[in-house]
């Protein structure tokens, strides 16, 4: 039998890497883990979910000192201004501690971090910075990065026509920014700049924002974004775009064709999504073909074609997001160590962490309406005692039910912390929730998730609340 050098090769250390590397440690594997980054963590923790988290609670509370609810609540500031360079500063703290307690995790469960990007030579061979590396199992966990717009050139340096990464680190609040793309980062990024000045125009190819989530809630994200000031131009698609000196002009024109026009901001963000990290990790080299997107197929288990290569996270099918990523990676371990690890699918929870937060899990009614006949059950945020006495009456919950077995298939928030909500909702989904377990599940009052108890009530028969 062949002599490696590790049982366990984990190719990237981003969510679903650096979980998958632990897990595997934890079962008494003999664990590396390669990344090519200078701090671990992936675009999670050093380019994406944690500098926008600090940013967007950082311009939240800006927007309720400047104009928002502190004076509504009796706390009286004198004039308000913001330190954009402080701000900074404490997301850069925060991306520091976490990439950090990585590091400090693999140490722990000693997990070796080969400093350099890994590329295969064979299925249980790879070189990294130089040196090889040979391993029984080699799970392919390296993520995703920006998909370009060819007709728009980003330069981050530049600070003019800017992806997330560019985004998250702007130096001035931007007098205009256009945002190419109404998905969930382009919205974050987008509400960011605007609390802290920034007039905002959202560019969008389909004809309304937020593609994937549920039909209601993408029309009700419509409404909420042009109350707070965005500007969305729907079914618009970019030609074009020149930078003259420190202004970007950017030439659109209806999606289905039609007159061009021009616009123009001193800041553009390109955020149309993201695609699979596969060039350079030498897959010619072990005959790994990708499907039609550019991804990784696997089976069930997580393996890949190749006997020995396994792939989690971004670059294998399904929504690209870190807990997915995370939960891949436990169960991948898992597998690996002969236990049997399980994703479901179908009950993974998504966010967008705007204000408010939009949030769902499983089914949209529209999916739902097609697999046969359903009961819907909704309720408004309006008459949500804690969220009207905190003067957040945005938003409404939706539970979409089985109609002949009540079994929950989706359920849809928009509410101030619906991230949170949402979590309740999947681990009844987990268990194979009726609506009617949710609906006689005692609720905490008053607390926003007593809207989600009321929406169940409201599935088979009527809350109480309106």
């Amino acid at each position: 039998m062949a002599e490696y050098n590790y049982d366990v090769l984990v190719i990237g250390a981003g969510p679903g890497g650096y979980v998958a590397a632990i897990r595997a440690a934890q079962l008494g594997l003999k664990v590396a883990c390669a990344e090519g980054r200078a701090t671990l963590g992936g675009t999670c923790l050093n380019v994406g979910c944690i500098p926008s988290k600090a940013l967007l609670h950082g311009s939240e509370l800006f927007e309720e000192a400047a104009h928002g609810t502190l004076a509504k609540f009796g706390v009286k500031t004198g004039p308000v201004e913001l330190d954009l360079s402080v701000l900074q500063g404490e997301k850069s703290t925060a991306v520091k501690e976490l990439t950090g307690g990585i590091e400090f995790l693999f140490k722990k469960n000693k997990v070796d971090w080969k400093k350099g990007y890994a590329k295969f030579k064979d299925a249980h061979t790879v070189e990294v910075a130089g040196e090889t590396v040979t391993a029984k199992h080699i799970v392919i966990a390296t993520g995703s990065s920006v998909t370009p717009l060819p007709t728009v050139a980003v330069d981050n340096d530049a600070g003019i026509i800017v992806d997330s990464t560019g985004a998250l680190a702007l130096d001035r609040v931007p007098n205009h920014l256009v945002v190419i793309g109404g998905g969930v980062i382009g919205l974050e990024l987008g509400s960011v700049w605007r609390r802290l000045g920034a007039k905002v125009t959202v560019v969008e190819f389909l004809d309304q924002l937020l593609p994937g989530m549920d039909g209601e809630v993408r029309k009700e994200a419509a409404k909420i974004f042009k109350k707070q000031g965005m500007e969305l131009k729907l079914s618009t698609k970019v030609t074009g775009a020149v930078v003259e000196g420190k202004t970007a002009k950017l030439t659109v024109e209806p999606a289905a064709g039609g007159e061009a026009t021009t616009i123009e901001a001193d800041c553009v963000l390109v955020a149309i999504g993201r695609r699979p990290n596969v060039d350079g990790l030498g897959l010619e080299n072990i005959g790994l073909a990708l499907n039609g997107r550019g991804q990784i197929e696997t089976d069930h288990d997580f393996r890949t074609a190749v006997d020995g290569v396994w792939a989690i996270g971004d670059v294998i099918p399904g929504p690209m997001l870190a807990h997915k990523a995370e939960d891949e990676g436990i169960a991948v371990a898992e597998n690996i160590a002969g236990l049997t690890g399980i994703v479901n699918h179908d009950v993974i929870p998504g966010v967008v962490y705007t204000t408010p937060e939009f949030a769902g899990v499983g089914l949209t009614e529209e999916a739902a309406k097609e697999r046969g006949p359903i009961k819907v059950g909704k309720f408004p945020m309006l008459a949500n005692s804690r969220a009207k006495t905190n003067r957040e009456p945005d938003g409404f919950v939706k539970v979409i039910a089985d109609a002949n077995t009540d079994r929950v298939l989706g359920v849809w928030c928009i509410a101030s912390v619906a991230g949170t909500m949402i979590a309740q909702a999947a681990q009844a989904m987990e268990f194979g929730a009726k609506s009617e377990d949710i609906a006689y599940t005692c609720h905490a009052h008053p607390t926003h998730s007593e809207a989600i108890k009321e929406a169940a009530m409201a599935v088979l028969g009527k809350p109480i609340h309106m």
